[in-house]
């Protein structure tokens, strides 16, 4: 198997460098300088502007201290002066990178093309160009950016770790410094949804800590003392201390002295604390609650920290996992990403609707159905053989029935949206939202397209001017048709899936359709039945009812607690009862189109202002009903 099949990886860090070399097989290895498993970021600048790496340049140093650079990633435009020497920046950044290409090219037997540069996720396109340029200088083929904790999820999914299509993880880096991102899986990898980092916040604020601990806060310079070099010293105890209760550090030219684990927990007591802080705010960036994660993973070189994973545990109620080998699992990561089989990614479950959703499809079109032809048939000609012929017609009873037909519409597209995602078999599809979303724009297009039916029908069948009857038939519906568009693309977005899917948060009120057809229904028998004498009072309380009925179904769409619907209810409906009338029948369509858009407005606001509200079992929107 040929270089042409090789993957290269490089995490260039800020204290070290780690490379990965994969093949197409699923093999991994993890390259090798001066026979350790990992390359120092620092280099060593000479005095005719070469720049050496690893072993050779920590030799060299001991010479000439102040040559050496402890961390060369750092972005930079034009020349750096060290030790009177003047450096390009990037050749500094490219040296780690041109060590780690030239390691991979011996063990792969020739130039490896496909190359991966871990970066942090909060590098903009800025620093990402700089890094492209870096690579470019170390003698690497165009690579491939891959954010630090992408990889590590890919990582996670290829070995094995259950992650969900649609589940959403927490990855804390802890390095250097610290950066804590929430990344969700998408059928085609993982996306970052927030990221926050703090480089105050990691290893080396700890180092900084217990080295002035250990020397009691003296300037270690003025002993003759290089400042890295002491770093180095107080970096091995660090990390030996996390296995060890105490261990002793050497200073050149001065006593060595003890580091005990206390000391350890003094320092680094600081940084958990951030860590942990940093974690709760970016999980609350990204609108998700802790109980919408499927975990929280710690890695990067000081993922060890002692009382990290019960400082994150005390702050976000979730015990983190700390990754086997955290400072070379972004690496392996990055060498997994997008190759042929990156893990196997278990389908999302997605809720079936239950038949019971029919009802919110079947109640709306037949309550549409019914008022269209109520309408027609009982609508009054008068002056038929003038030329000033017009009809009576319940302009209120078309626009309800074209709402009807909308909501109809919408609730058919959402189940039929949520039903074929649920019996999709694989994964590279839409999720249950992308499907929703499609269903409901279809959806806003079909209801429209019969409301404006039902005006040209209605037109040609009494011989009249289209106009009127598509004012009375499209204007209602249009803040709903705006609402449920809104709705499909937050959908569209697959933002977390409500409780109990799409189905259910946006079912229909369909009691609030009952009360309001029949209310209709009642309105325009008072208004066009026969007034025998011995009729009268019955018809005119079959209008006083329907008004009763009609303004009960505009606080079922705008309230779900019972208590608000009845207390509510009484003067609503005591009103649009008082005021039934030929006049006031659009008025009341018009109130009622009002609260079915406020009822869509609810569901939108749930989603994008508060979308916990609509995850979690025990609470209930403030809109809405059945």
């Amino acid at each position: 198997m040929g270089a042409a099949d090789v993957r290269l990886s490089i995490d260039c860090g800020s204290a070290s460098t780690v490379a990965v070399l994969a093949w197409a097989d699923g093999r991994a290895s993890v390259l090798s300088f001066d026979d350790v498993p990992f390359l120092p970021s620092s280099v060593y600048v000479a005095s005719d502007g070469r720049v050496w790496t690893g072993q050779q340049a920590w030799q060299a140093a001991e010479e000439q201290p102040g040559r050496l650079v402890p961390s060369p990633r750092r972005p930079a435009d034009g020349d750096l002066v060290v030790d009177r020497t003047r450096v390009e920046a990037v050749e500094l950044a490219a040296a780690p990178l041109r060590r780690a290409a030239a390691e991979a090219e011996q063990v792969a037997g020739g130039p490896v093309r496909d190359v991966r540069l871990v970066v942090p996720a909060e590098w903009g396109p800025r620093r990402r160009t700089w890094m492209r340029q870096v690579a470019h200088r170390a003698g690497l083929t165009q690579p491939r950016l891959v954010e630090a904790p992408v990889a590590v999820a890919e990582h996670l999914a290829a070995t094995g770790v259950r992650l969900p299509v649609g589940s959403s993880i927490v990855v804390c880096d802890v390095g250097a410094g610290a950066e804590v991102t929430v990344l969700r899986r998408r059928p085609t990898g993982f996306e970052v949804l927030a990221t926050l980092a703090d480089p105050t916040a990691g290893g080396t604020s700890v180092d900084s800590t217990l080295t002035a601990t250990l020397t009691n806060g003296r300037d270690i310079s003025a002993d003759g003392i290089a400042p890295w070099a002491a770093a180095e010293s107080v970096r091995v105890a660090k990390e030996a201390l996390i296995s060890y209760p105490a261990v002793t550090v050497p200073l050149a030219d001065q006593p060595p002295v003890i580091a005990n684990r206390a000391m350890l927990d003094d320092a680094a007591r600081p940084v958990v604390r951030r860590v942990a802080d940093l974690t709760q705010q970016t999980i609350a960036a990204a609108e998700l609650a802790t109980s919408d994660l499927a975990g929280i993973y710690c890695v990067g070189g000081s993922a060890h920290l002692p009382r990290l994973d019960s400082a994150i545990a005390e702050q976000t109620g979730i015990t983190p996992t700390m990754v086997t080998e955290p400072q070379l699992v972004a690496a392996f990561g990055a060498a997994e990403a997008g190759s042929a089989n990156p893990g196997t990614a278990a389908a999302v479950d997605v809720p079936v609707p239950p038949v019971r959703r029919a009802i919110g499809i079947a109640v709306p079109g037949f309550a549409s159905l019914a008022l269209i032809w109520q309408c027609i048939v009982t609508a009054e000609r008068n002056s038929v053989l003038s030329p000033h012929y017009w009809v009576d017609f319940n302009w209120g009873g078309l626009a309800m029935a074209a709402v009807f037909a909308l909501l109809a519409c919408l609730a058919a597209g959402t189940v039929l949206g949520s039903l074929i995602a649920a019996r999709s078999p694989t994964q590279d599809i839409r999720t249950e939202g992308g499907k929703v979303s499609i269903g409901i724009l279809a959806a806003v297009s079909l209801g429209a397209a019969i409301a404006g039916l039902y005006a040209v029908v209605t037109s040609q069948y009494f011989n009249l001017a289209v106009g009127s009857f598509l004012r009375w038939a499209l204007w209602p519906i249009v803040p709903i048709a705006v609402l449920a568009t809104v709705m499909a693309v937050v959908a569209a977005r697959q933002w977390r899936t409500p409780h109990g899917g799409w189905s259910a948060l946006l079912a229909a009120p369909t009691g609030s359709i009952i009360a309001a057809a029949l209310g209709m229904g009642l309105i325009q028998y008072s208004l066009t039945a026969p007034r025998w004498p011995h009729m009268v009072m019955w018809v005119d309380l079959a209008g006083r009812v329907g008004g009763l009925l009609l303004g009960a179904g505009i606080v079922m769409a705008l309230v779900a607690p019972l208590i608000f619907r009845i207390i509510l209810a009484a003067p609503v409906a005591v009103i649009s009862a008082a005021i039934v009338s030929t006049q006031a029948t659009g008025i009341l369509s018009v109130c009622y189109a009002i609260a079915v858009a406020l009822w869509w407005a609810a569901r939108v606001w749930t989603r994008i202002v508060h979308p916990t509200t609509a995850t979690a079992a025990s609470v209930r929107p403030p809109f809405g009903g059945g």
